[in-house]
Order: structure tokens, then sequence, then C-alpha cells
């Protein structure tokens, strides 16, 4: 014989089961975000003449610049090419971020939380 719940008692267990996912999606959502802070990303520019590295909160790490794109007479491109490199970097960062967390998510975007 089939035991039957009140229907007062089925959304209940419908709502912890929900809050549960939503605590365990919390969880690995958190845990991305610490290991995605602890990550490098490198770009380049200028066919590797402007190297960079970012973390994953998005602080410049290191710029290595390679000897014959250092022209005085031409500052500005050199000021284009660090721009380039670190705006690709970041990119990257937010690329990775939001891939990395539509997996958890179910590519549903939550407000708030990348």
């Amino acid at each position: 014989m089939k035991s039957r719940v009140p229907k007062q008692f089925q959304g209940s267990q419908d709502m912890n089961s929900m809050i549960h996912q939503a605590r365990k999606m919390q969880d690995q959502i958190t845990a991305l975000q610490e290991d995605i802070e602890q990550r490098t990303f490198d770009a380049t520019a200028g066919g590797g003449a402007v190297s960079v590295t970012v973390t994953g909160k998005k602080t410049l790490q290191s710029i290595t610049l390679k000897p014959e794109v250092v022209d005085p007479e031409d500052i500005e491109m050199l000021q284009d090419l660090i721009i380039s490199a670190v705006n690709e970097a970041i990119a990257n960062v937010e690329e990775t971020t939001e891939n990395e967390m539509s997996k958890i998510t179910g590519g549903v975007a939550l407000p708030g939380l990348f």
C-alpha cells in the first residue's frame, strides 16, 4: 500500500530539495571563484613583443618587453601594445570565469555572482 503525504508537506520536501541544491551550487561557485583567483592568465601583443600576466583577481602581476619594442621615438606604440596585452589577459580571466560558472549554473546567468 502506498503512503500518501498531504499536499502541504509535499511542497515542503520540494522546497528543502531546492534549498539543498542552491546551497550546493553556492559552495561550488565559491570554490570556483577562489580557484580562479589563484590562477594566472597570460597574454601577448605585437607578436610576442609584449607579454603580461594577470591574476584571477584581475591584478597585473608582470610585464615583459622584448628589447626591440622599446623605441624612444615611438612610446605611443609601446603604450598601445601594453594596453592591448593587459586587456586581452583580463578578457581571458572574464571568459574563463563565465565559461566555468556556466558549467555550474547550467548556463543560467545569476546576477551579482561574477
